[in-house]
């Protein structure tokens, strides 16, 4: 999926467990096959831990840095909500051929929303605006967004826009999708930062039921445009559902129309980007530009 892209076995891993965390040697290593991740691979150490292996290469110091950022945000949400939430157990160094740091958090029991779609439930529509509530209520203690992607200023994603409008001239009606981008980027920003998970996709949320179970990839938790948790409302739900989380979170009409301008942001990158090395998430886009083109 990357230039440069990392390769991970299960024999690295039980090598660099073995080697690491000994008290874990004789516990079973089983990969995880989520087919939309596209950051990391993920291993399962026997029944109640998972380890995550970037797979994108960088400087040790700087993915070292990342991972105990992200294993500080999720300790911080940890317990904030009903709802469970992976929590930080170690940080593993490089070693046997693997050139990077890694992590270690608690294992997570559900079914990815990519395979028990939950799009028609009203029900979980409830609990996603209750987790995002939660999350919101969390105190920034001064953080704002600091960062260059989604969840700050909306135009800074115009040169992003641009390539992926240039890459989708086969696949997308491309003339379409550049106004509604250039209606999108004019909304205006009145509501200051509140703390947001900041990658609600199906990959990332566990269902049972039909209703919501757990919520994964929390490393991202951080201040940022209160609209940018409501790209769930495009990703994961259908029309009827989508009215219910919206209620829920009492949107005003500017609110919003700013979650369905970051879910376009991101839904824009995903058909051509992972056209040949990860389908699933390429439909995933298709899947959630539709349902913004039908609003």
């Amino acid at each position: 999926m990357h230039a440069d892209q990392l390769e991970v076995t299960p024999e690295t891993v039980r090598s660099l467990v073995g080697d690491q965390f000994p008290q874990w040697r004789k516990l079973p290593i089983t990969p995880v096959a989520y087919s939309e991740g596209t950051v990391n691979a993920i291993f399962r150490i026997g029944d109640d831990l998972a380890a995550r292996f970037p797979l994108v290469p960088g400087d040790v110091a700087e993915v070292r840095q990342i991972l105990r950022a992200e294993a500080d945000a999720s300790a911080e949400l940890a317990g904030r909500t009903r709802f469970r939430t992976p929590e930080p157990v170690a940080l593993g160094e490089p070693g046997a051929g693997y050139p990077l740091p890694w992590s270690v958090q608690t294992w997570l029991p559900g079914t990815v929303a990519t395979v028990a779609d939950p799009g028609e439930s009203a029900g979980f529509a409830e609990d996603l605006a209750e987790f995002i509530t939660g999350v919101r209520s969390i105190d920034t203690r001064g953080r704002t967004f600091s960062g260059s992607g989604r969840g700050g200023d909306l135009k800074n994603s115009d040169g992003w826009l641009d390539l992926c409008f240039d890459r989708s001239k086969e696949i997308l009606d491309v003339p379409r999708l550049r106004a509604m981008w250039a209606e999108f980027r004019e909304l205006p920003r009145t509501a200051p930062d509140v703390m947001t998970h900041g990658d609600l996709i199906p990959g990332n949320v566990l269902v049972d039921a039909g209703r919501l179970a757990g919520v994964l990839d929390v490393g991202g938790l951080g201040a940022a445009d209160p609209a940018l948790d409501l790209v769930s409302a495009w990703h994961l739900l259908e029309a009827g559902p989508r009215q219910v989380l919206r209620d829920r979170l009492g949107c005003d009409d500017l609110e919003w129309e700013r979650g369905r301008a970051w879910a376009f942001a991101q839904a824009m990158g995903l058909p051509w980007y992972y056209a040949d090395t990860n389908p699933p998430m390429a439909r995933l886009g298709l899947r959630t530009l539709d349902r913004l083109t039908r609003r």
